[in-house]
């Protein structure tokens, strides 16, 4: 997995074997820096951090495929760590003209050959717009309570 952004505990970064190709909207995990079983095991500040990241790094997928024509309509965020007891996050990100996981129908679950992982360059957009969007006195620490 490439390493697209870290916070102070948690990790987002490109999935490798996506189960949404990029071109569709693509594929991010999300990931404590310390394993962490599941959610009901984060202390109160971990939660608050996790929450805000995700929301964050939604709003930073879309603008940034937005770039390149690929109008993400919404993301599906899955809580998952079911065959280990590892807590993260899947980001599938849902283009509203996608072709080989279409719009509004549920997630085929599993990686598939034409499924293209994020580029250097989505990534490089990803991570300029997760900077501006912390720099948004909405995403501040005092406004999330974390200062």
């Amino acid at each position: 997995m490439t390493i697209i952004y870290e916070t102070e505990k948690f990790i987002l970064e490109s999935h490798e074997r996506p189960e949404i190709d990029r071109l569709e909207g693509g594929h991010v995990k999300i990931s404590p820096k310390v394993d962490i079983e599941d959610r009901s095991k984060l202390t109160p500040k971990q939660a608050i951090e996790l929450m805000r990241f995700t929301i964050i790094s939604g709003e930073a997928m879309k603008l940034a495929m937005k770039q390149i024509g690929v109008n993400i309509g919404r993301i599906n965020y899955q809580d998952n760590g079911n065959w280990t007891p590892h807590l993260h996050i899947h980001l599938y990100c849902r283009a509203e003209n996608a072709t080989m996981q279409k719009y509004g129908d549920p997630i085929t679950p599993g990686h598939k050959d034409e499924y293209k992982p994020l580029n250097e360059e989505d990534i490089k957009r990803i991570k300029k717009e997760l900077e501006n969007l912390f720099k948004l006195e909405k995403f501040s620490d005092s406004m999330w309570g974390l200062s």
